[in-house]
């Protein structure tokens, strides 16, 4: 168990489920608990004019049983009853609790247009997404060289098919959040290499 408050900080990780949960560089993760977290990381919770962390201890429900918490199966009870995500979060937290999204991610240049683009999209999140991935282009050869031209036709869902063969994603030529936050970290790392040389 990891104390930090004797590191200089004013909190303790326990890594044990009862209480807390730690990230782990080069853990072993899956495939589709990754898709999810990257759907959904830039959502967050707060509460007005309060700037703590929320104390989230873990309890299952059944065989811990933590009376008025967030549990997991008391969840889902409730969201078999038709309550939303934020209807179930204040039914443990009360009214002040709110669910806000990230507009941008550090270190992402772009934020995610919030709905999947595809043939027939148009605007200037396609045109973000052209250049970022002719920018990528430069160092991946494979990838091939479109217009910027901020329309989704047959020749960008085929730029983004064969950027979802090289990195490993469902190859459909269609941009979904999984596949914009890849081009984005790939479009990152592309450029600060061309900013060194």
């Amino acid at each position: 168990m990891p104390r930090y408050r004797n590191k200089g900080y004013d909190f303790t990780i326990t890594s044990s489920t009862a209480y807390d949960q730690k990230w782990s560089f080069g853990r072993t993760t899956f495939e589709s608990i990754d898709q999810v977290v990257d759907e959904i990381f830039t959502a967050y919770l707060s509460r007005p004019n309060v700037k703590q962390p929320l104390f989230t201890q873990y309890c299952d429900g059944r065989r811990v049983t933590c009376p008025g918490w967030l549990s997991q199966w008391g969840s889902k009870d409730l969201g078999d009853q038709g309550r939303s995500a934020i209807e179930i979060l204040r039914h443990y937290y009360g009214s002040t609790i709110y669910i806000n999204t990230a507009e941008e991610i550090s270190g992402i240049p772009y934020s995610w247009p919030g709905t999947n683009l595809d043939i027939g999209s148009s605007g200037p999140k396609v045109y973000q997404l052209q250049e970022q991935l002719n920018t990528i282009g430069t160092a991946y050869p494979a990838l091939p060289s479109i217009a910027v031209d901020g329309i989704y036709g047959e020749a960008t869902k085929n730029a983004v098919r064969t950027f979802q063969s090289i990195f490993g994603l469902p190859v459909t030529g269609t941009t979904d959040y999984p596949t914009w936050f890849k081009i984005s970290e790939i479009f990152v790392a592309v450029s600060k290499i061309a900013e060194r040389i």
